[in-house]
Order: C-alpha cells, then structure tokens, then sequence
C-alpha cells in the first residue's frame, strides 16, 4: 500500500503520486543557481553586539560553504505535496481514526499553493504566513516548513511579476526575519527542526528577496484615462472604498489633488467607525486646538492599541457538523440537514486556534 507520508526506509526523497503510480520528484535547476550565486547573510544581523566574534575569515567562509551544501542537499523544492480543497480536523483519538491533525499538516494538504493566484484569497494567506511566522514557526514539522518557505517563494515571485501588494509582504518579511534572527541567536534553547546551516540560508533568502522588493519599480502607463482625468466625485468614491488608512494615505501622494481629498475628516472618521468601537474612541480622543476630533491621528493611534477589522475577499469555512475545513466555493461532503447553518468562517487567527490542544 503506497504511504501518504516520507518513510522511514526513504534516502530522503521526496514522493508525488501520479495515474502511473509514485515517482520521485526531482529537484529544480534553480537549486544550481541557488548554489552558484548565494546571497551571504551578515553575521552582524544574526550576532547580538555583545556576542564575541567567534568566526575568523577562514571559519567564515567554512561554514559558508557547508551550510550551501547543507541547504542545497535538504532544501528539495517539492511545491506542494497535496492539493486538497477540504481535510477533516480530527483533535483525538477514535476507534475509527487515530492521531490528531496539525497546524502543519494542515498547511501541508490544503491548497494555499492555489489559493495565493486568487485575488480574493491573496490576502488571506499572507495574513495566514505572517501569524505563523510570528508565533508558530517552530511548531510547524520539517516537511511542513518545506512547504510554508515554496508558498512564499511563489508569494514573492508573483509579487514581483504583477507589482500588486508589495507593502503587504514587505511586513511579512520584516516579522519572518525578525523571528529566524530570534531563533538562530537562541539556538539550544529553544525548538529549531533542521539543521542551523539551513535556516541561516533560509534567512539568506528572505534578506535577498527584501531587497528585491525595495528596488521593486511599478512601470508607468503613459497610455489611457489616468486618476488626474476623473471627476472629484469619483476620485472621493474610491477613497472611500479603502479599508487600509496606509493605501489611502499612499494614493494621496500621488496628485495635489489626492492630497487635499486624502485629508478628508469625514473619510477619516468613517474608516474609524469602521475598525473600532465607540468605546475605544474615548479612551484614545485626540482633539485639535479648535476641538475638533483629529480623526485621522485617532485612526494611526487606535491602530497601535487595537487590532483593525479583518476583511478578505475569501476565507477558509468551518463545517461544525463534519469537522470539516474547506474552501466554500469548493464545498465539501456535507451530511447535515441544513449545511449552510452549520458553516462558519474562519479568520486566520481562528485557522491556527483550531490546532492548539
């Protein structure tokens, strides 16, 4: 019977299924340019400044070379191992299954690789990336985190292709960063599954494609209807449609006169009624020397205190009755009355609660 998961007996090969039967995956020839052309992380990002300096020249490049060869021996670039569009989320034991389901198996067979070409769900799983990165690396399995770092190399390569949400990834980056510089200074006390040569490389990855996303330039349409040829009222109705108060301080940047619309009291005030309660504006009212509420400061400060509402195109669903995550446009084998009573959808902060036991 052919095994879902990496046997023990395995030389550590990655397996795919096919209509032939299983056939080892190969790895890509980006690996090769990933060997001949490393970036090479600062030892100073990693290194606190009251560690000693440990690392001669020649120990330096001594490690370099096998971390490379670490990496490029361990890093197979399997994109995804399963494209489920709903898995059953088991938490114990029974006579009819046994184990439980994981955060990272989760990860593994539901199709995010999928899911991250929908514009409706994009935001979703970066939103997903960025809470596991912040708290929930280190519970996610060696196959699992094979499979979070392709995800967000597709996340980035899309990014840089398209020009779309680079500010979104951008603070992705930042947390993953500052996690694996945490983890990496902390090795010994704390869970790290892999080799630290593979995460200093991975770490190398992610300094490479910061960069390449700070030199990211959006090429400009001379061609066509530009903001500067529509009528206020239109240019006002699509300040109105943001959620983000960055997007809208960015677009006002953009004309004089999207700056003097950006500025809007009322699409401030607005945006706050949004996200927050009234309860919260008291405790954090910010008034101008003529009285006024400085809606737009309050919006900045509220942010800091409270999470914004969440709002995503598509999410993740719950089914209460069968135990069941899935994708709604997808569905999934319901046995319920009444299916549609018994969905319920999941944030990303709720998809990593439903695996805490």
């Amino acid at each position: 019977m052919p095994f879902l998961g990496q046997d023990w007996r395995s030389p550590g090969w990655s397996w795919i299924k096919t209509e032939d039967g299983w056939k080892r995956c190969e790895s890509w020839s980006r690996d090769l340019d990933r060997e001949n052309n490393p970036c090479n992380v600062s030892h100073s990002i990693i290194l606190n400044s009251d560690d000693e300096e440990i690392f001669s020249n020649e120990e330096q490049e001594y490690t370099s070379k096998k971390r490379k060869k670490d990496h490029f021996r361990n890093d197979t670039n399997t994109q995804c191992f399963y494209r489920e569009k709903w898995i059953y989320v088991h938490k114990e034991s029974t006579r009819e299954r046994h184990g439980y389901c994981t955060l990272g198996e989760a990860f593994n067979r539901l199709d995010f690789s999928s899911a991250i070409q929908d514009i409706r769900r994009f935001t979703y799983v970066v939103k997903l990336l960025q809470l596991i990165a912040k708290s929930q690396l280190t519970s996610l399995s060696g196959v699992a985190q094979k499979n979070y770092f392709n995800i967000l190399d597709k996340i980035v390569q899309k990014v840089l292709d398209d020009h779309q949400n680079p500010r979104l990834i951008k603070d992705l980056l930042q947390d993953l960063s500052s996690t694996l510089c945490i983890l990496i200074r902390g090795v010994g006390k704390s869970v790290l599954v892999g080799n630290i040569n593979i995460w200093i490389c991975r770490l190398e990855t992610i300094l490479r494609w910061q960069q390449q996303l700070q030199n990211l330039q959006v090429t400009k349409v001379n061609d066509g209807l530009t903001l500067s040829d529509l009528p206020l009222h239109m240019l006002n109705n699509i300040l109105y449609r943001f959620s983000d108060g960055w997007d809208i301080v960015t677009l006002g940047q953009v004309t004089p006169t999207l700056s003097v619309l950006s500025e809007d009291r009322q699409l401030w005030k607005r945006l706050c009624q949004y996200h927050f309660a009234e309860q919260q504006f008291c405790r954090h009212l910010i008034l101008s020397e003529k009285g006024h509420v400085e809606w737009k400061l309050m919006y900045f400060a509220l942010q800091k205190h409270y999470p914004p509402r969440e709002q995503y195109g598509d999410t993740l669903h719950f089914c209460r009755h069968c135990s069941i995550l899935f994708w709604k446009d997808s569905g999934h084998p319901c046995t319920a009355a009444d299916p549609d009573s018994c969905f319920m959808p999941v944030s990303p902060q709720h998809f990593i609660d439903l695996f805490k036991f």
